[in-house]
């Protein structure tokens, strides 16, 4: 499926169809970007039966030692049993504070702005997988990946994931939907 633009209006759809894709392939793990919580909410609402994990900005994202996730916001998807990764970039992190202070050019940089030729939420679909592997949060079989442009989601992927020492294990299996101008 292809949106004719990014962005949260696609939201609702894009969490229903990866959800019924991840039915139909025996998936029940889903993993989701949400600054905030609003996506995270959505994806609790949509995805019955499956683990839920969402994957939000690390500590002194936006600002020196504050999270953008507020604390009653984790605390009730918490209690919802939504699993809560904060964790830095797994396709930036230190290298762009170098890049940015030293220019040049950085692997993980190069990588995430290859995927990026798929769309931003194409990227973070995949950076997400690896940041909630490495918190380990995942079994290791198949996942539902959904990222977004923005605000909320737009691209919804079926991954293989992988942790960031076995990044090229990983396996991109299908793309449920996505922006097509973007």
């Amino acid at each position: 499926m292809y949106f004719d633009k990014p962005g949260k209006e696609n939201t609702e759809q894009t969490l229903k169809a990866a959800y019924e894709r991840g039915r139909e392939l025996g998936i029940n793990e889903v993993v989701v970007a949400s600054t905030k919580g609003g996506t995270g909410y959505k994806t609790l609402e949509i995805f019955k039966g499956f683990k839920i994990i969402m994957v939000t900005y690390h500590c002194g994202y936006k600002e020196p030692f504050k999270n953008v996730l507020k604390e009653d916001v984790k605390a009730d998807l918490t209690a919802k049993e939504v699993n809560i990764v904060s964790a830095t970039h797994a396709l930036s992190g230190v290298e762009r504070a170098v890049a940015r202070k030293h220019s040049g050019i950085y692997p993980a940089l190069l990588i995430a702005d290859t995927l990026k030729l798929f769309g931003q939420g194409t990227k973070v679909a995949v950076e997400i997988s690896i940041m909630a592997a490495d918190a380990g949060m995942l079994s290791g079989n198949d996942i539902i990946a959904i990222g977004g442009t923005g605000r909320g989601a737009d691209s919804g992927l079926v991954i293989k994931p992988a942790n960031q020492t076995d990044l090229f294990d990983m396996r991109i299996r299908e793309i449920i939907c996505k922006p097509r101008i973007f």
